[in-house]
Parts: C-alpha cells; structure tokens; sequence
C-alpha cells in the first residue's frame, strides 16, 4: 500500500514543540533543538548580520532569516538560518512560506537530525540551486562549507574548533568559530 503524500495540514497539527518538515512528500517531525543548537544558531546569525545584513564593517547585501519556512515544490523546510542576495530579494515576502530558494543557508546539525540535513534536505537544496551551504555541528564543533557545482555540492572546507576562517560566500568576514560555541558546556 502506497503511503499518501504529508500535507500542509499535517505540518500544522504537530504539537508546539516539534518542528515539522516535508521531504519527498514525507513527514518529518523533530523535537525544538536542544540548547547548544539553538545558540550556535544565534551566534552565527550574529556574526553575520551586521556585516553582511546591514553593511556594518563589511559589504552589505544579503537578507537573512532564522528558521525560514521554504515552500520549495513538493518540499516545505526549514533550516536554521538562511540568506538572500538582495538583488534577488530585496525585501521579505508577507507570506509563511518562502517560495524562492536561498542562495545560501545554515543546517546546525543535532544527533536528532543531522541524518535528514545530509541527506534528503541536501539534494532537495541541491535541486533548487542553493549555492552555498553550511554545516554546522556544535558538539563537534566543526563548520562544513559546500558549494553547489552543477547537481551536487563540492565539501569547500571542513573547519573546527577555533579556527578564524573566511568562507564562502562570506570572504570578506574573518569568522571566529570560537564565537558559535564558547558558551557550550563541553
């Protein structure tokens, strides 16, 4: 027996403290990230902002957003960070869910989900042109940064720990990896 596709009212009776996905027409559903999550996600929106969102001390034009819900075709995601070229959207939609792919997003991986991050969410990005993507995972505290060469993302770099790097597409900000987890108890 074939299992019909998840829906959109699937997503919405979740109870509040999931969050809830659609890849390959199937439901996913996880618990709101622990806390070393929800903070690497805070400091890296952080760090990127003034300097890429607002043009403070660095080159301006991008728009973020936390935890964005995308309506890419058949798939309703939700990454944890995510931004536009402001060329392609200067301002934010009035709507729930995001039909134009980033240009650029954030997975913070959690044991929970990083399986899904990896895998069917990475070729749903894939799919819709994402060009750059990171990886982020708090508790082992690395950085993965990939870029999208034609149908599948190239591994760009593999940072961890307290390096200062400068990554794509964000090379003009010398990012402290220190920053995203610092205040993490080990």
């Amino acid at each position: 027996m074939t299992q019909k596709p998840a829906t959109y009212a699937d997503l919405q009776a979740l109870p509040s403290n999931q969050v809830g996905e659609i890849v390959d027409g199937v439901l996913h559903a996880s618990p709101r990230p622990a806390a070393p999550h929800a903070r690497t996600a805070l400091e890296l929106a952080g760090e990127l902002r003034e300097p890429f969102d607002r043009g403070r001390s660095g080159p301006g034009g991008w728009l973020f957003l936390l935890e964005p819900e995308l309506h890419l075709r058949r798939d309703i995601l939700v990454p944890d960070l995510a931004g536009w070229r402001l060329e392609r959207m200067p301002k934010i939609p009035r709507v729930v869910g995001i039909t134009m792919a980033p240009d650029w997003l954030c997975e913070v991986l959690s044991p929970s989900t990083a399986r899904l991050d990896r895998g069917r969410k990475l070729a749903a990005y894939a799919r819709e042109g994402v060009k750059h993507v990171w990886l982020v995972d708090p508790l082992q505290r690395t950085l993965e940064v990939l870029r999208l060469e034609g149908a599948h993302y190239l591994l760009m770099g593999t940072h961890e720990d307290v390096e200062t790097v400068r990554a794509e597409p964000f090379e003009a900000f010398a990012l402290e990896l220190g920053v995203l987890w610092d205040d993490i108890a080990e």
